[in-house]
């Protein structure tokens, strides 16, 4: 279980600013999409799931084909950055085992871009899978990549100090819909 990290919290977007945000990233998404394409939205769990769900919700007012939704479980840092794995881990559920991506393209989505590992590690599986295209799409870019995995979308860009949480807090997983900065106080 995970202790909770003291510091001084700031509230950075409330969910009326977020809602925006979103609105404005399911527009950029919909500039890479076509009415003859295949189209899946993956959200990384945990909180790039429902993000998933948020921008697939709003991506129906747009002219396009039927857009599938799924789920991957990556996992490296816990919410306070502390690293559970060495290795990114990615779980393929057994109803993946057998996904054929060809011709599709996919929009992958997660909650933050910190050093780019669960991306990557989720970028290289879908691209074994065959998909055609695969577009990144983050809620909050931190700047502070250090593997060769860019955003396609950015919903914000926070250049922050590295010792400092971005912490998105997304329901089901949170009450409120809300991105905090955690400026963790150092004993």
């Amino acid at each position: 279980m995970e202790l909770p990290v003291v510091g001084d919290r700031t509230c950075l977007y409330q969910t009326s600013q977020l809602n925006a945000v979103l609105d404005n990233m399911a527009w950029q998404a919909a500039g890479f999409l076509n009415a003859r394409q295949r189209v899946m939205i993956v959200g990384i769990l945990r909180r790039g799931a429902p993000l998933a769900e948020m921008l697939h919700q709003r991506l129906r007012q747009f002219d396009l084909p039927e857009i599938s939704l799924m789920h991957l479980k990556v996992k490296r840092y816990a919410d306070d950055l502390t690293l559970l794995h060495p290795e990114t881990q990615l779980t393929e559920n057994p109803e993946q085992a057998n996904l054929d991506l060809t011709g599709t393209t996919v929009l992958v989505v997660d909650d933050v871009m910190y050093h780019g590992h669960s991306m990557l590690r989720t970028v290289e599986y879908l691209a074994r899978k065959q998909a055609a295209e695969i577009r990144t799409v983050v809620l909050v870019d931190r700047g502070a990549n250090k593997l060769p995995v860019r955003t396609d979308i950015t919903g914000i860009r926070l250049d922050i100090a590295p010792s400092d949480i971005i912490e998105c807090n997304v329901p089901p997983y949170e009450n409120e819909f809300k991105i905090e900065l955690l400026q963790p106080r150092i004993n």
